[in-house]
C-alpha cells in the first residue's frame, strides 16, 4: 500500500517532509503537489529510481522527464551551459510554472532525457514542493503522478486512484492551483520555441524572447520527444471525448446535434460544459459535468482534469465538449489539452 502523508499546503510539517525526502534519497517514489499538478518524484541521478517511475506510470521510454530543483543554482551542474536567456527567464518566472529545455551535462542519466542531449528543468513555487526539494537536497525528476496518457492529477486522490501500490508515498497538500502542466520552452533551439503551452503565455515570454515561436510539428509516437506533453494523444479520459471546434454560435449547436444523434443510437452521453451553456444543454436530459464559466479560464484550467475524471466515473461511453473561445493567457493551454484528450477518439 502507498503511504499518504497529509500536510498543510502553506506550512507543511517538517517531520513529514523529512520522511518523504528520506524516501527520495533512498531511491523511493514520492508524489507531491506542485502549483501545476501532482508530480511523481524520484532522484534524478539514480537510474534505478528513474526506471521505477517509468514502470509505475507505464510510460514509454521515449518521453523525457522534467527535473525539479529548489533554486536556479541547483540547475547549473545539470546543464552544459546557462545562456543569458535562461537567466532572464528564471529571474522573471522562477519559482513558477515554466520549464526550460537546455543542453544537458554528463551528470544527467539518459533515462531522464530519453537519450537526447537536452534536459528539461524547472523550479516549482508550491510550498510543499519547495520544502521537499530543499530537504532532499537532490534534483528530483517528476512527471505527472498518473498513469501515462491519462488526465494529470490535481488532487492526491487522483494519484491514489492511478498509482496506489505502485509508489511509496503521496504527500497530500490539497488541490493544486494552476491545474495544467508547466509551459515548456526550448532554449536549445534557435529561435527558442514553446514545446508545450501552459500557464506562462506566449505573449508573456515574447517580452523577454521576441523571436520565440510555438512548436507545431507533428510528433511521432515512436521517437524521442524533446518535451513531455507533445504526443498527439495525451491527457485523455478513458471515455472517448468528442471536441466541437469553432466559436460558441457554431460549436454549441453542433455539440447539441451530436448529442441528439448519439442518444438516438443508444449511447450514454455525458456533456462537459461551460457554465454559460448549462441551461441550454439541460433539455437534452443527460448528465452534465461543469467546467466553470468560459469567462474565467483560470477556474476551467484548475478544474479540467478533475472534470475529465468525473466524466469517466459516470460510466458513459462518450463525452462531448466544445472549444474554449475566451482570449486569456491560459486559453492556448486549455485548448491544447482538450485537443490532445480528444485525439483519435
Amino acid at each position: 500500500m502507498t503511504e499518504v502523508l497529509r500536510v498543510d499546503p502553506a506550512e507543511p510539517d517538517p517531520k513529514l517532509i523529512a520522511r518523504a525526502a528520506e524516501c527520495l534519497r533512498g531511491g523511493g517514489l514520492v508524489a507531491f503537489p506542485t502549483e501545476t499538478v501532482y508530480g511523481l518524484g524520484a532522484d534524478a541521478l539514480n537510474r534505478q529510481a528513474i526506471q521505477r517511475v517509468f514502470t509505475a506510470k507505464e510510460r514509454p521510454a521515449n518521453d523525457p522527464l522534467i527535473i525539479h530543483v529548489a533554486a536556479f543554482d541547483d540547475m547549473v551542474p545539470l546543464v552544459a551551459d546557462v545562456p543569458r536567456a535562461a537567466r532572464e527567464l528564471a529571474a522573471r518566472f522562477w519559482p513558477g510554472p515554466l520549464t526550460m529545455v537546455l543542453r544537458r551535462s554528463s551528470h544527467v542519466p539518459d533515462e531522464v532525457t530519453a537519450g537526447l542531449e537536452t534536459v528539461a528543468i524547472r523550479v516549482p513555487s508550491h510550498p510543499v514542493a519547495r520544502a521537499l526539494l530543499e530537504r532532499a537536497g537532490i534534483p528530483v525528476a517528476a512527471p505527472s503522478a498518473n498513469l501515462f496518457s491519462r488526465p494529470s492529477p490535481t488532487r492526491a486522490l487522483h494519484v491514489l486512484a492511478d498509482l496506489d501500490g505502485r509508489i511509496d508515498i503521496i504527500v497530500d497538500g490539497g488541490p493544486t492551483n494552476v491545474g495544467l502542466e508547466s509551459t515548456v520552452v526550448a532554449l536549445s533551439s534557435d529561435p527558442p520555441a514553446i514545446l508545450r503551452p501552459g500557464a506562462i503565455s506566449l505573449d508573456a515570454l515574447r517580452e523577454l524572447l521576441p523571436s520565440i515561436t510555438a512548436h507545431d510539428t507533428a510528433i511521432r509516437a515512436d521517437v524521442a520527444v524533446p518535451s513531455p506533453g507533445m504526443l498527439t494523444k495525451h491527457y485523455s479520459p478513458k471515455t472517448p471525448l468528442l471536441l466541437h471546434e469553432g466559436n460558441r454560435d457554431t460549436a454549441l449547436p453542433l455539440m447539441k446535434e451530436s448529442a441528439r444523434r448519439l442518444i438516438e443510437r443508444g449511447h450514454y452521453v455525458v456533456l462537459l460544459a461551460y457554465g454559460e451553456d448549462v441551461d441550454e444543454l439541460r433539455s437534452l436530459g443527460v448528465p452534465i459535468v461543469e467546467l466553470g464559466h468560459e469567462n474565467n479560464p483560470a477556474t476551467i484550467a484548475a478544474r479540467l482534469y478533475s472534470a475529465l475524471r468525473e466524466c469517466d466515473e459516470l460510466g458513459a461511453n462518450v463525452i462531448l465538449v466544445r472549444s474554449l473561445t475566451t482570449v486569456h493567457p491560459l486559453s492556448a493551454a486549455i485548448q491544447d489539452r482538450l485537443r490532445r484528450a480528444a485525439h483519435a477518439q
